[in-house]
């Protein structure tokens, strides 16, 4: 029988060996699925059919053909969110319950180039506008550490599905934390691509003013950082693009980057962080020390892209059309309509002051090799408490925030800045819940913070520690 929990990679090279055929594979995380996702409310959408028929059809192939497949028989999971071609994709809307789209994502079209076995769509919050995956059309996606607890969001489903074993590859997106921020909860490692690593084609320009991308969830270091190979590299005409790397990002793994200059940065006008959450986080940074690095603490303030960066994802969300307003999550149809009133000029003047505001803060990190925060500055919430009835606070500042940014406070700035950003996990609180530590990069530098991550999993492996799903 398979391990659940058995790398990407080398699910590969047991298919490459011809150890064990496509068709097992998929059976095998089908019926895992079957089992455990009621519980947890990581898919929205299984999808057997499709994924046996993908199966049959890879192990009809020449040996030849076959192991020129990247992905050869891996199986994988598509956030829903994201288009598939035949496949329903109702982006947690009840508004698209029904909703079958005509094309694929282009990242969506590589994997299935690639060889992999899609095992259906992961559950998502309606649009991906909240930090928690729960409300609207698809399932409650719970925290597989202590199930009253959220999975995050929007990519709850997808880090769920990673945690538990239910397939090794699962992509996400993120348009203000949502890879990273369920990535911390359910203690996985995720990686927000800078902006324009992956395409957008053919479904939208830039996303939320830039900010949006798609990205890999994974248990690994090694099988994020080849998912992204995969995923990544523009699409002739797009607004944004990234520079090629000058080397596949998997190979960034075996190099050990020595010397760093890290800056470190773990406190917040938003919000207090939360003591065990900073007790690992000084933990974390005297084991970097310990590699050799340097680190900095730095005075930085992230806060002032909240209104800029907000004004921009409102909008996005508003820009959605929906047959019937009222069908939509109560806690986000605020947000859509405000996002439906926002005039041009407003989200012109905001798109440019997020972006001035980006240079300043990518200028004062540019001495710095990364950036290394909390992912959150508290573990996962638990399930119906965010937002709070009351949801807006008064920060450090006498200035008023609302409670998902207390939360979230060190991981939305980066999608402003379009910095590639992690979260890998960093140890677990009393109660058993996973803890984030976020690497965030120089503009394009991917294979960096891969490269330190890799180190970091070294030091300190997470792999084979899993929630108790008895």
């Amino acid at each position: 029988m398979l391990d659940p929990y058995i790398e990407g990679w080398k699910l590969r090279e047991l298919l490459r060996k011809r150890e064990i055929r496509p068709r097992e594979a998929a059976e095998f995380f089908l019926a895992r699925i079957e089992k455990l996702n009621p519980a947890l409310g990581a898919f929205v959408t299984v999808t057997p059919e499709r994924a046996l028929a993908d199966a049959d059809r890879l192990e009809k192939l020449s040996r030849s053909d076959a192991d020129a497949l990247p992905l050869f028989g891996v199986p994988y999971s598509i956030k829903d969110l994201s288009w598939t071609k035949g496949i329903r994709t109702a982006m947690g809307s009840k508004n698209f319950a029904n909703f079958i789209p005509p094309v694929d994502a282009e990242y969506v079209a590589r994997l299935e180039r690639a060889g992999g076995i899609l095992l259906g769509k992961t559950s998502t919050p309606e649009f991906g506008a909240r930090p928690t995956t729960e409300g609207g059309f698809g399932p409650t996606a719970h925290n597989p550490w202590n199930l009253e607890h959220t999975a995050g969001g929007s990519s709850g489903g997808a880090a769920c599905a990673s945690a538990t074993g239910l397939g090794p590859l699962h992509q996400g997106s993120d348009g203000g934390g949502s890879i990273r921020i369920p990535s911390a909860c359910c203690g996985v490692f995720g990686i927000k691509p800078s902006r324009g690593r992956i395409t957008n084609a053919p479904l939208r320009a830039e996303g939320w003013g830039g900010c949006s991308t798609s990205g890999p969830i994974a248990r690994t270091v090694r099988d994020a950082a080849w998912m992204l190979d995969l995923m990544a590299g523009p699409v002739v005409g797009d607004a944004y693009w990234a520079p090629p790397p000058a080397k596949p990002f998997i190979e960034a793994i075996n190099s050990r980057p020595k010397n760093l200059r890290l800056a470190t940065l773990c406190e917040t006008p938003f919000a207090d962080v939360d003591a065990e959450t900073l007790a690992a986080f000084e933990s974390a940074c005297q084991m970097l020390r310990s590699m050799g690095h340097s680190l900095e603490p730095i005075k930085l303030d992230l806060s002032v892209l909240m209104i800029p960066a907000s004004m921009v994802a409102v909008a996005g969300i508003g820009s959605t059309e929906v047959a019937d307003p009222e069908l939509i999550d109560p806690v986000i149809q605020g947000t859509w309509k405000a996002g439906r009133e926002t005039t041009a000029a407003q989200y012109i003047n905001a798109t440019t002051m997020m972006h001035n505001l980006s240079r300043e803060i990518v200028q004062r990190l540019a001495p710095f090799d990364a950036l290394i925060t909390p992912t959150l500055t508290r573990p996962a919430v638990k399930l119906g408490t965010l937002p709070s009835p009351d949801p807006w606070k008064i920060d450090k500042n006498g200035k008023h925030v609302h409670d998902i940014y207390t939360w979230t406070a060190f991981v939305f700035p980066f999608n402003a800045t379009g910095q590639p950003a992690v979260s890998i996990p960093m140890g677990f609180n009393r109660e058993g819940l996973p803890l984030g530590l976020q690497i965030v990069g120089r503009p394009n530098d991917e294979a960096g913070i891969i490269a330190l991550s890799a180190q970091f999993e070294e030091a300190r492996p997470w792999k084979d520690q899993h929630p108790d799903l008895r």
